[in-house]
């Protein structure tokens, strides 16, 4: 069920400009807005919380918010760099929405976010004597303690150290789960998307370019634009498919079959071995075929010595279910 709605949503601020953005947030979905940065996705979360006056339509729940305070959106937001209050402590920080809004069952909503973040022996703290990743979950709790319809996240992960990565996505999915969040996630980070999002929003340079499930998104771009910034390799023309065009498709590395014997595959082709690089736990290969050179990735444990030495001949091979067009 649509839960959230932007209707031609444009906004411009200084010579950069939300352009005509279109998309819908489903009841209980965790949805991702991923982009490099400066593509305008902090510009929008904020933009659906409240803080630029936009054109166009946000409807939420069938409503029309375009027009309504932050504070009356039923949202709650996560700032990249936490935005807490310095002066508060932990507890006051957390509980600091039930100032302006009638919070039900204020205590037992407090000590359910304690426990669940781990923040019980903190609430007498001040925010200064706070590492980043418990200011972090003071964020999380202040949002959730509003106990909003919608919650967005700005880039979350990105002041964590990359070590603590996977257990903070862990947690950030349990806590979806938990307490039943319809939430929008803005990131750069691709693998970051692949595991959290039901569904995925590439925004570039001010404009939703593609929206889908979050597989459908990260294996099938719609277009070279996308295919490129989500680092497809193989972008090659559909001619070598032997089909009429001028379009272009790609194919992933890991998908592609290499041997000196002829393989069995849809599309097959020989070429020369142009280079061979030893990467950790696989092999990074490419391989001309005339004019065009084609990248292929094979892990050290497939690897048996059958593949060609540099300038040798060596055959190659996918199959049309690993053929991505563009």
């Amino acid at each position: 069920m649509k839960f959230l709605e932007v209707e031609n949503l444009s906004y411009a601020l200084g010579d950069f400009k939300l352009n005509n953005i279109n998309f819908s947030v489903n009841q209980g979905e965790y949805f991702v807005l991923l982009g490099q940065s400066g593509s305008g996705k902090t510009l929008l979360l904020e933009s659906i919380a409240g803080f630029n006056g936009v054109k166009g339509k946000i409807n939420f729940g069938g409503v029309d918010i375009s027009k309504l305070s932050p504070e009356h959106r039923d949202v709650g937001f996560v700032y990249q760099d936490f935005a807490l209050f310095p002066n508060l402590s932990v507890r006051d920080n957390i509980t600091f929405s039930s100032k302006y809004k009638k919070i039900e069952n204020r205590e037992e909503s407090l000590k359910d976010l304690a426990e669940f973040l781990g923040l019980k022996s903190l609430l007498d703290r001040r925010i200064n004597n706070l590492s980043g990743g418990e200011k972090q979950r003071v964020a999380i709790a202040r949002a959730l303690f509003s106990k909003p319809k919608i919650l967005l996240l700005d880039e979350p992960l990105s002041a964590i150290d990359p070590t603590f990565r996977n257990s903070i996505m862990k947690f950030l999915k349990e806590m979806h789960r938990k307490y039943n969040l319809t939430t929008i996630h803005v990131t750069h980070n691709f693998r970051e998307a692949s595991y959290l999002a039901d569904r995925i929003a590439i925004v570039m340079n001010g404009e939703v370019k593609q929206v889908g499930t979050a597989e459908d998104v990260l294996n099938n771009p719609l277009n070279i634009e996308v295919a490129e910034f989500l680092g497809f390799k193989n972008i090659l023309p559909v001619k070598i498919l032997d089909e009429k065009g001028n379009g272009q498709f790609s194919v992933d590395p890991n998908a592609i079959h290499l041997s000196k014997e002829k393989l069995v595959c849809d599309y097959v082709y020989e070429g020369k071995l142009e280079e061979c690089m030893g990467i950790i736990d696989h092999f990074k290969i490419y391989i001309s075929v005339g004019d065009i050179q084609f990248f292929a990735k094979i892990l050290k444990r497939e690897y048996q010595g059958c593949y060609a030495n540099r300038g040798e001949n060596i055959f190659i091979g996918f199959d049309k279910k690993d053929v991505s067009y563009l």
